[in-house]
Parts: C-alpha cells; structure tokens; sequence
C-alpha cells in the first residue's frame, strides 16, 4: 500500500519554515544559498559533512575549496527540478528538509539538515541517494526471492 503523504508531509505550522528554506535548495546551486565561498562558509556550520548520491563522504573544507575552484551550476538555469518538499522539526532549531532532485536523466532523493541561528540558517548535514526505482513501499523484487534480512542458505 502506497502513502504518498507519509513522505511529503509537513505540519502547518511549519509551512513558513518549509518555504524559507526550499528556495535554498538544492543547496550550493541556488543564488539564495549563495555564490560565494564566503557565503558558502555562512551557510555551511563548522562541523558539516555529506554523503554523495555515490555514497562518498565529503568534508566542509573538501567542498568549500572544490567550489572555490569550480562554481557550481545553478540548478534552474540547468532545467533541474525539486518536488515533493517535506519538512519536520528535529530539535528547537533544528529540521530536516528532505525533496526529490530530478538533474535531466538523474533522480535522487535529498536530506538536508538545516539549523537556525542568530546569523540566520545553516546546514548540519545533507544526503543524496540515487533512485533506482520510482517505486515507494515497496521491497525490491530479488529482496521477494533472497530477503536480505534472513540467513543465507547453504
């Protein structure tokens, strides 16, 4: 059974939050993200980091100086499409943001953990995952004949 809503769902009250940060993503390639390395560093807490779509993980310092050497495309300009915006409140300050990213032939799921702060927001964390199917709800067909989950047989 397929529940759509369980995956874009967002509390009304949340609403504002959800549109304040959805212009910034997908982030690095927004123009309210920003375009510079400073703007970048403003955006980005000390601590950050990201999982790639490829499953890399990748440091602050890695990504502000790969931008720093090679600006990032600006996602409308390139045709790329974010949808199904969902936001939910982790902490006081805290909430994760997550969307699905269609870049022309590629599809992936985001997550984006955003904070506020009295300098205005930031990213925690962010993740992208490939999608291989559009299918939700449901288990791969090879999980049907050999579930993961269950010791191998010999």
């Amino acid at each position: 059974m397929l529940n759509r809503t369980a995956f874009s769902h967002t509390d009304p009250d949340l609403v504002s939050v959800l549109e304040e940060l959805r212009v910034r993503e997908p982030i690095f390639h927004t123009s309210a993200f920003g375009s510079t390395r400073a703007d970048f560093e403003k955006a980005t807490a000390p601590g950050y980091w990201e999982t790639s779509a490829s499953g890399r993980r990748y440091s602050r310092e890695f990504i502000l100086t790969t931008l720093e050497q090679n600006p990032p495309i600006d996602a409308i300009a390139a045709g790329w499409q974010c949808y199904d915006h969902a936001l939910r409140r982790l902490g006081p300050d805290t909430y994760l943001l997550t969307y699905t990213l269609r870049q022309i032939e590629r599809l992936t799921r985001r997550a984006t953990i955003w904070q506020t702060t009295s300098e205005g927001w930031r990213i925690l964390y962010h993740q992208g995952t490939i999608v291989s199917a559009e299918e939700d709800d449901t288990f791969p067909r090879s999980w049907l004949e050999f579930p993961p989950w269950l010791p191998e047989k010999s």
